[in-house]
């Protein structure tokens, strides 16, 4: 590092100095009497972030004395400069993500006012009493501004689909996956983040990736007979104490702030699930030891070497994959629509969160891909090497004559085969093709629509996400079925998170429908009818 002292001027006698760091980056250095006893190391990245440093003041040295400032500035330097460096980035990562949302924000309030105002009493669906009694399937009720689920057509993200996020979003350099940093931004703002500013969220959320101790020292309590995902919702709710919403609202902060505070605690949040998810991973399965997130490695990257798969550059690239395509899938699932719900009574995200997590370790939800695996391994042990459609035919008819479903197959929404399935199918013929539970998945593949087609019973006999995630992870070692959810529970971080920004941001209500007794449901239908 150099140095070049300035002299103070009037009107601030302090000396200044010039520096440049050993990237050559330009340096502004300030020292500020406080008084005296100490001193503040002011240290600007010019021209976009500043840190201020505090130093004591050895009493009998006065403050305005070059030569000691000289001096404890070489003292200081070292630490000042780590610390400033990290402020670089949490200035041009999240912070640069909230400006950007704070500059859109405004104009799509505007927005969501006037189309209140214009069309608020627009009838825009009609609802039957089987769609009540069935899970309000299908009824438009909610707004969710991330993603948006077409039956046929399958999830857009922003209006993009899965194969213009990889190829529009960023990439690490030399991989071939989006980046899930950047799928966060583009789900907050409806833009694609530059490669820089990907960048730097990446290191922002390596930055905060810490867990505090009494979370660490609870999660190491847990027997680990305790299912993953219930170690998982434990951690989350545990991290409520970090919470900067809870104590902004406790302090009266207005409501037009609310979306502030929120977009703190998802970013602290999204930043520490890779480190609690791994903790409880090592702590189950493994020996315990755990390893902190590197500042210079993206997301994914970092969420596999917290697992132990950081020297598998092809885990690495599936890990990126795998976050991105479980982000979301508009909100009316189970988790993102829990996360909604209970956030919109103002809980704190990390209860919100938390609550959509519970509902994500249902086997009808994410434990889906477990209960996918078990039953491939049990049909493995069946019917052996032979993969002929008649064997397998045969093994998906005793399945569903048995009473059971065939996991991994159908879905609420969609009516066609599953994006997110030919995705895991296109990386898995890539980097897999010859692995045996892969073809053992690809001739099901071929099967399984016609014979649900005949059995009649499902309006989608085509496969979804679940279909397929669970043996990639396998196929690379990950082989404790029990954790995959967790797995998803962090991707679904990427989508449910950004969404409750929103919700704070256009001042959304608390989610309260009506309801109706079976009594009372008999009594308008029966009277409707009548009037027919």
């Amino acid at each position: 590092m150099s140095i070049f002292c300035v002299p103070g001027i009037k009107g601030d006698p302090s000396p200044k100095f010039i520096s440049r760091n050993c990237c050559g980056r330009l340096l502004n250095v300030d020292f500020l009497p406080t008084h005296t006893r100490t001193l503040q190391l002011r240290l600007i990245f010019i021209p976009r972030a500043a840190l201020t440093y505090t130093i004591p003041v050895i009493k009998h040295i006065p403050v305005s004395n070059s030569q000691f400032v000289a001096t404890m500035f070489k003292v200081a330097a070292k630490k000042t400069i780590k610390s400033a460096t990290r402020s670089y980035s949490t200035k041009n990562g999240a912070a640069a993500l909230k400006q950007r949302f704070s500059e859109l924000l405004p104009a799509w309030q505007a927005d969501v006012k006037d189309l209140k105002t214009k069309y608020g009493d627009t009838v825009i669906g009609n609802v039957t009493l089987k769609q009540a009694y069935g899970g309000m399937r299908g009824i438009k009720g909610l707004v969710y501004e991330g993603s948006v689920l077409d039956p046929y057509e399958g999830i857009r993200f922003r209006g993009r689909t899965i194969p213009q996020i990889e190829k529009e979003l960023p990439h690490a350099e030399g991989g071939d996956e989006p980046l899930p940093e950047a799928l966060f931004w583009l789900l907050l703002t409806g833009e694609v983040p530059s490669a820089a500013q990907t960048k730097a969220f990446s290191e922002d959320l390596a930055a905060r990736a810490k867990l505090p101790k009494h979370v660490e020292e609870l999660i190491d309590r847990c027997p680990a007979t305790l299912h993953p995902m219930a170690q998982f919702s434990i951690g989350i709710n545990a991290l409520e104490t970090e919470s900067e919403f809870a104590k902004a609202y406790d302090n009266g902060v207005g409501k037009k702030e609310y979306w502030k505070y929120t977009f703190e605690d998802c970013i602290n949040l999204l930043a520490k699930l890779p480190t609690l998810a791994s903790r409880i991973y090592r702590n189950i399965f493994k020996d315990g030891k755990t390893i902190d997130a590197d500042p210079g490695l993206d997301f994914g990257r970092n969420f596999a070497a917290e697992l132990g798969f950081g020297d598998n550059k092809e885990f690495i690239e599936l890990m990126r994959l795998y976050l991105c395509i479980h982000s979301d899938h508009e909100g009316g699932n189970v988790s993102a629509h829990t996360t909604h719900l209970v956030g919109s009574a103002l809980s704190s995200p990390y209860l919100a969160f938390a609550a959509g997590m519970n509902g994500l370790a249902g086997p009808l939800h994410g434990r889906a891909n477990q209960e996918v695996l078990k039953w491939l391994k049990e049909m493995k042990k069946e019917v052996g090497d032979d993969f002929s459609e008649e064997k397998i035919e045969k093994y998906l008819w005793k399945t569903l004559n048995s009473g059971r479903v065939i996991p991994g197959y159908g879905h609420a929404v969609l009516r066609k085969t599953d994006p997110r399935y030919m995705a895991q199918r296109e990386f898995a013929l890539q980097h897999m093709k010859d692995y045996d539970m892969f073809k053992l998945v690809s001739a099901v593949y071929k099967v399984a629509p016609k014979v649900l087609k005949e059995q009649g019973k499902t309006k989608n006999p085509w496969p979804n996400v679940d279909s397929h995630s669970g043996i990639l992870l396998e196929y690379y070692g990950l082989t404790q079925e029990s954790f995959y959810t967790v797995l998803f529970g962090v991707a679904r971080a990427f989508g449910v998170l950004p969404a409750l920004i929103i919700d704070r941001g256009l001042g959304m209500p608390i989610e309260r429908p009506k309801s109706f007794s079976t009594q009372k449901y008999r009594e308008l239908v029966e009277a409707k009818a009548k009037q027919q």
